[in-house]
């Protein structure tokens, strides 16, 4: 017997939030980078962008609040992954408006 996945559907407040996550352009850039590839180092995250490591911190965990990335740790290093499913989601709901 096959399994069908019901969609995932957002609350109105993730909806919000992740709106509120991606409006911020520094965030929104380092939401595409996370985006663009399978995962991501946050060093990498540094590297890239001139702005602090506190803020940098302060953006992805903007984004993770959001539901739209998750972190893991990998001894010192933190991996970063865009959550497919609540992105997905997210696009869904905007294109019922």
């Amino acid at each position: 017997m096959t399994k069908v996945s019901t969609p995932l559907r957002l609350k109105k407040t993730q909806l919000h939030r992740i709106a509120r996550a991606l409006g911020d352009q520094t965030r929104f850039e380092i939401f595409q980078q996370i985006a663009s590839g399978q995962c991501l180092a946050c060093s990498e995250i540094r590297e890239r962008f001139p702005v602090t490591a506190p803020t940098i911190s302060h953006h992805l965990r903007e984004l993770e609040a959001a539901g739209l990335i998750d972190s893991e740790r990998a001894g010192k290093f933190v991996n970063l992954t865009l959550r497919r499913d609540i992105w997905q989601a997210y696009l869904s709901e905007l294109s019922k408006i």
